[in-house]
């Protein structure tokens, strides 16, 4: 039930006459990893799923929500890079993965974010996490409240590191896609997730990232990997070429190498067998005549996603023809549909993507369609 409902949202989200594509099984692509997805980022397209609902243990994967909290807070102003941490005594009793924080040391945001990123400091994490939401706890309830805005359906988290073993704190491939999707669409988190060596406090600290793709596959980005008995070997691992950016996300591996090989053979095939095929025409949209109006027209503006994820061997030639009236009749409300683009691909209709109107253009009023008529018959 829940992929049919996935694919309903998926096909809703789609331009006129734009098909989703089906997910390759794996007589198309194996991988030795028990659960996996391989998502496109812009479309959001799922190509290849295997056991992607079922939920697990996450283990450092978890972070990809705590960096995206981070980031966003960021984003909107209310978090620097430059500003100070202090490290809690809870903070630096975490295990696992970690810098050593002492308690009461002091690090800046982009050091601690660095930490996270490269090596998975858990240590790092919950500072950041009481830093931002004054405890762990508070953090928590936000990571949690943000899955469930992402649709994250299958997701439960407990804390901020994927460290403890709680047998509540669960994910899914498809949610970690989900999660790492959003991630990367904030461009600042690629300055710490492609970073393969660095220091900290002064060169003291040398940190080598846990992700090996990041030296290792051409156009990585990120993203994030994860270890426990319990979750076993995870990762999310991102990589762009040629403007195109895949997802590929690999659960609970027997071993690190499965898990690397298995993201490498899912990114491989993404690049090797897929494009985007762009929803915008290389050519201006032409302004419609308004009549009546208050404004002489209105400027078109695309409505729908951006492109369309298509198998490189359906894709052909493309042509954009728009189809908008001669004319229109004030009043014009903005985001009104005023016509749509054709968008084919040597010479098969590939999507209709909608035309709106750019703003809103009010009908004259008598005294200025008077005024108007006057100024054109003294002018002429």
């Amino acid at each position: 039930m829940k992929k049919i409902m996935t694919a309903l949202i998926i096909a809703a989200l789609l331009p006129a006459g734009a098909r989703a594509l089906e997910p390759v099984g794996e007589e198309a692509l194996a991988v030795a990893v028990p659960s996996a997805v391989l998502m496109e980022k812009t479309t959001g397209e799922l190509i290849y799923e295997k056991d992607a609902h079922t939920p697990g243990a996450p283990a450092s994967v978890t972070k990809i929500m705590t960096l995206l909290l981070i980031m966003e807070e960021i984003g909107a102003g209310r978090l620097s890079p430059d500003d100070v941490v202090v490290c809690s005594s809870r903070a630096a009793s975490m295990g696992g993965s970690q810098i050593w924080l002492e308690e009461g040391e002091q690090m800046t945001v982009d050091d601690m974010l660095k930490a996270v990123a490269v090596v998975s400091a858990n240590d790092c994490a919950v500072a950041l996490a009481e830093h931002v939401s004054g405890s762990e706890e508070s953090f928590v309830r936000r990571m949690n409240a943000r899955a469930a805005e992402l649709g994250m359906t299958g997701t439960r988290f407990c804390d901020c590191t994927g460290l403890t073993d709680d047998p509540e704190h669960l994910t899914t491939a498809y949610d970690v896609a989900l999660m790492s999707r959003e991630l990367i669409s904030c461009d600042l988190i690629k300055t710490y997730s492609t970073i393969w060596m660095d220091t900290l406090r002064n060169g003291e600290a040398e940190l080598v990232n846990t992700n090996r793709l990041v030296r290792f596959y051409k156009g990585t980005t990120g993203l994030k990997t994860g270890f426990t008995r319990k979750a076993m070997y995870c990762l999310s691992a991102t990589a762009e070429r040629d403007g195109t950016e895949y997802i590929a996300v690999v659960m609970h591996g027997a071993s690190s190498d499965e898990r690397f090989e298995s993201a490498k053979a899912l990114l491989n095939f993404a690049f090797a067998n897929y494009a985007l095929c762009p929803l915008r025409s290389p050519k201006p949209l032409p302004p419609v005549c308004v009549t009546l109006g208050a404004s002489d027209s209105v400027q078109p503006a695309y409505g729908g996603q951006e492109s369309l994820l298509l198998e490189k061997s359906g894709l052909g030639e493309l042509n954009y023809e728009f189809v908008l009236p001669q004319a229109l009749e004030a009043p014009v409300a903005e985001g009104e549909q005023i016509g749509e683009m054709i968008v084919r691909s040597s010479g098969s209709e590939l999507a209709r993507v909608p035309l709106l109107a750019g703003s809103a253009v009010g009908r004259l009023k008598l005294f200025s369609l008077y005024g108007r008529m006057l100024a054109r018959l003294f002018g002429s």
